[in-house]
Order: structure tokens, then sequence, then C-alpha cells
């Protein structure tokens, strides 16, 4: 029984010992690898020099852009020019009035307006000269030509397209597609050919609606 006790006291001791050199040694290899970086952060200071903290900078939030605005006045008068668009196919030749000159005159108003913007009773105010210009370009300008007319409250323009002595067979092709026009335009209430001095039978004086500048 003695013999086994004494047996069992070694062992314990052995085991005692044995922990305490195995926790030794990771004590030594904590304080090695401690040491270590130590060493390798005093390198990498003494490498580099002296350093200071960088500064933090107030941030700058930068609020997203606003979505521009809608071009709606642009929209609308592009979609009033397409409503508006004239057509050369129009006949206007049974609108006319046929008298010593050709003149329009919108239905519904009196017979003396015609005869009034004959005599000069409204002073011409814009000119617009369409001759010379492809029939393309002559339509555009002149459907912009009223329609800033009228927005300026402008009542009376006068209208040239020319007598068409330089088209092929001297035939006014312009001057025909502009009685058209002007009679598809709202902003028209009436036309006469201008006077011999203005213009002759290469002008009409035309009279416009009251627009919002009157």
């Amino acid at each position: 029984m003695k013999s086994n006790s004494l047996q069992d006291l070694k062992k314990l001791r052995q085991e005692l010992a044995e922990r305490q050199a195995k926790a030794a040694a990771q004590e030594a290899a904590r304080l090695q690898a401690q040491n270590k970086a130590r060493q390798d952060q005093d390198l990498f200071a003494r490498a580099i020099g002296a350093t200071q903290p960088l500064r933090q900078s107030a941030r700058v939030h930068h609020r997203p852009e606003p979505a521009p605005p809608l071009p709606i006045q642009r929209q609308r008068d592009e979609q009033a020019v397409l409503r508006e668009a004239l057509s050369d196919e129009f006949d206007a030749s049974t609108l006319l009035q046929v008298d010593a000159h050709l003149s329009y005159l919108r239905p519904g108003l009196g017979p003396d307006v015609t005869s009034r913007l004959r005599r000069g009773h409204w002073a011409v105010q814009r000119e617009v000269d369409l001759h010379g210009l492809r029939v393309e370009e002559a339509r555009e300008t002149l459907s912009a030509f009223l329609r800033e007319s009228h927005r300026a409250g402008i009542r009376c323009v006068r209208v040239v397209h020319g007598k068409g002595l330089g088209s092929p067979g001297k035939t006014p092709v312009l001057k025909g597609k502009v009685h058209g026009w002007l009679v598809q335009k709202n902003e028209v209430l009436a036309f006469v050919q201008a006077k011999p001095l203005e213009g002759g039978a290469g002008a009409l004086v035309v009279l416009l609606q009251a627009g919002r500048g009157t």
C-alpha cells in the first residue's frame, strides 16, 4: 500500500512539473513575440521618421443637383406649332373675294373690314419678306412671324411673297401658297393685296386678331 502511494505521489509531481514547464514555455514564447513586435514597430518608426496624425477635415455633403425644370412653355409652343401645321394642299381660292384685287375676310366679319384694311385704316407695324425662300422655309418663316406678331399685340403686318416672275414659267407658286397658309391661321382675320407703292401684287397686308400686347 505504501509503495503504491509513493508511486502516485511521484506521478503527481511529474505531471505538475510538466504543466509548469509547459506554462513557462508558453509565457516565454508570448514574451518573445511581444518583444519582436515592439522591435518591428521601433524599426518602422526609425525608417519613416516622425509622424503626425492626420487631421480630420470637415466633411462636405453635396446635395444632389435638382432635376432641370421641364421646358413646359417650349413644349406647349412646339405642340401649338404641330396643331397649326400649314398644309400646302389647302385651296384658298374659294374663300377669296373676287374683286379688283383678291382679298380674304374671315366669315362673320363685316364687309367693311377689307375696305378699311385696303385704305390703310390699320397701320402696318411689321413686315416679313418671303421672296426667294423655298416653300418649306417660307411656310416656317411665315408661321413663326405671325405667331410672334400676335403675341406682341401687333394688329397689321405686311407679307411680301413676290410676284413669281423668277419662277419657272413665271408662275407665282409662292403667292398662291401664302394665300392658303394665311387662310389656315387662326390669328388672321383678313388680308388684301398691298398698294402698288407697297409691293402691289407681290405683297399682302394682313389684319391679325388682337393679341396679348393690346
